[in-house]
């Protein structure tokens, strides 16, 4: 008898290899999604502390090299480079959060009006979706921020509108073939109206895919929301962002004083791939669901 016949007989529960992969699979992806989160939320709360004392100024400490005292250096106003960079990084990743949370809220609106509304909005929407994807998006970021007077406010509405489209599509074609199952066409013949039908029958289904690519629009709003700031035409000057640190440190690189854009910079690309990081993690996790259903 061989040795997994023995165990099930004796009443040990045994996991076939394939199986047992997929488990210690499922748990690294754990792993890491857990980590990286709590790094991500240690940051923004680190950073959100420490906003007084990024403006903090001490000219008697300026223009100093990475030390033990500041790990990070100091500017040309002897303010902190690491508590800058940590709360132009929570600034940066709460801007991302709320941009992103509400472009994925209108591309899942969409997206189900697109898909059972009919042919007329079906056209409308997808007619909104090339329009938008038709314009780089910086460019239509600056106009919108600009428009809006610049600002948190600017920049927040100007990632929510230019980020929804690529989700759109792959939400509107999640709901598109789950609106051919037989369950939709009882729902319908049996008076369930669209409003009903997404909410209770779309919206459950589609949910897995929304919380990817709501994870997977942090990196881009946080990137814009930089970009726009760098090209002075998003977070005012004063607010201890990112893309304002990395603006003033320009005009001191020439004078030797490297540290006041390779620290910024280099912690955005963390953070960026750290969100990266999540939303691979997610995407994964529901393959490996969807291989076990």
């Amino acid at each position: 008898m061989r040795a997994h016949e023995v165990a099930a007989s004796a009443g040990v529960t045994v996991f076939h290899e394939p199986h047992a992969r997929v488990l210690e699979g499922r748990r690294l992806l754990l792993i890491g999604l857990v980590v990286s989160a709590a790094l991500l939320v240690l940051v923004t709360g680190v950073g959100a502390m420490l906003t007084s004392e990024a403006s903090a100024t001490d000219f008697t400490a300026k223009n100093l090299a990475p030390s033990a005292a500041h790990l990070f250096g100091t500017d040309w106003m002897g303010r902190d480079m690491l508590a800058r960079t940590l709360a132009g990084l929570s600034t940066s990743i709460g801007i991302g959060l709320v941009s992103a949370v509400v472009s994925s809220l209108v591309a899942l609106a969409l997206a189900a009006v697109s898909a059972l509304g009919g042919r007329r909005a079906d056209a409308v929407v997808s007619w909104l979706i090339d329009l938008v994807m038709g314009i780089p998006h910086i460019v239509l970021l600056i106009l919108i921020s600009y428009a809006l007077g610049r600002g948190a406010l600017g920049v927040c509405v100007g990632v929510a509108i230019t980020h929804w489209p690529s989700l759109t599509r792959v939400l509107r074609a999640e709901i598109m073939q789950l609106r051919e199952q037989p369950f939709i066409a009882t729902s319908r013949a049996l008076g369930v109206g669209g409003v009903r039908l997404a909410l209770t029958h779309a919206l459950p289904c589609v949910l897995p895919q929304y919380l990817v690519g709501l994870v997977l629009l942090f990196p881009h709003a946080i990137l814009h929301e930089a970009s726009i700031t760098f090209l002075g035409f998003g977070l005012s000057p004063e607010t201890p962002a990112i893309g304002v640190i990395l603006s003033e440190a320009m005009g001191y690189l020439t004078a030797g004083s490297w540290w006041l854009a390779v620290f910024p910079g280099v912690a955005l690309l963390l953070v960026v791939l750290l969100f990266d990081r999540v939303g691979s993690c997610l995407r994964r996790m529901m393959s490996v669901e969807e291989v076990q259903l």
